[in-house]
């Protein structure tokens, strides 16, 4: 058996071209879906400069591990929980914002009510989704959203209605 060739810079064929295919897969990822990332995370942390580090650095999480075990197979599922993940790091670091009357309301759920309902309603994500990226039953992300909607409604409920 040869031994790879070697590219001028050092690097054998082989390993350039997983590098050029993950950079291609990635890229294609992040067109897609960064934003949408960003608005997720931005609804959990509640700080925009927060919410688009941690997708950066879950897009980082999924190229090295690209390069390792290359597939789309389930490449967004881990960039979800990944920035799930990274949301609830955040969070622990005492993340303060500004709050509208909206976002102090779902500020108040507990963190797994508050998951679903941004997954769910504002990532439009189907509640098999939202059990994948929390890590919870798919009956736990309907018991969540249902609590969760009926806290929301109470608090937010406008005098009259």
């Amino acid at each position: 058996m040869r031994a790879p060739r070697t590219t001028p810079g050092g690097e054998t064929a082989l390993r350039s071209q997983a590098g050029r295919d993950a950079d291609h897969a990635v890229t294609a990822l992040y067109v897609t879906h960064y934003r949408a990332l960003v608005k997720m995370a931005a609804l959990l942390v509640q700080d925009m400069t927060t919410a688009e580090e941690i997708v950066q650095d879950s897009f980082v999480d999924v190229y090295a591990a690209w390069r390792r075990r290359p597939g789309t197979d389930h490449a967004l599922s881990y960039l979800r929980r990944s920035v799930v993940d990274r949301t609830r790091a955040a969070l622990r670091q005492h993340v303060v914002v500004e709050r509208s009357a909206f976002i102090s309301a779902l500020w108040n759920l507990p963190a797994r009510q508050r998951e679903v309902v941004v997954l769910r309603y504002f990532a439009d994500l189907p509640e098999t989704e939202v059990a994948s990226a929390t890590g919870i039953s798919e009956s736990a992300v309907k018991a969540h959203a249902a609590q969760a909607m009926s806290s929301l409604r109470t608090v937010l409920q406008r005098p009259g209605d």
